[in-house]
Formats: structure tokens, C-alpha cells, sequence
């Protein structure tokens, strides 16, 4: 791993924070790709699917970019581990 983290651990609890412009844009993407599955999510319900599906789907798609967030954290930043302040 290079010296250059994209994200540092939380002074408080467990997480990671954005240090570097590369973590900002890894956050901001995050956050964009939410936005876009919540608006399909909700053009989904109004056109008449099934609930139950669109409910999963959505669901499956917040878990999967979660898990990249989690997975580009863990390999360009700091171990967090849990901290009560410092």
C-alpha cells in the first residue's frame, strides 16, 4: 500500500474519513449512485411494479455499493479500529 490514503480513520468510533480528493470523489459517487437508485426505485413504484420486487432490488443495490464503499476504504485508508477520542 502506497503512503497516499484516500481515507483516514475516524477520530471517534469506528469508520473511515476522506483525506484526499480521489476519497471526496469516491464519496460523492457513492452518494450520486444512491440518489440514482432511489429514483428508479421510486419510478418503479409509480409505474406499477410489484412492491416486493422493487423493495429487493433496491435494497440489493444500497448493499452493493455499500460493500464497495467498504471494500475502497479498507484498501486505500488507514485500519480503523475503535476509538473513543484522542
Amino acid at each position: 500500500m502506497s503512503d497516499h490514503l484516500w481515507f483516514k480513520a475516524r477520530a471517534f468510533g469506528w469508520g473511515w474519513t476522506p483525506v484526499s480528493l480521489e476519497g471526496w470523489i469516491v464519496l460523492f459517487a457513492f452518494f450520486a449512485l444512491v440518489l440514482v437508485g432511489t429514483g428508479a426505485f421510486i419510478y418503479e413504484l409509480r409505474a406499477g411494479a410489484n412492491v416486493r420486487t422493487a423493495n429487493l432490488l433496491f435494497l440489493g443495490w444500497i448493499g452493493l455499493l455499500v460493500g464497495l464503499v467498504i471494500v475502497i476504504c479498507w484498501l486505500t485508508g488507514e485500519r480503523p479500529r475503535w476509538r473513543w477520542g484522542e
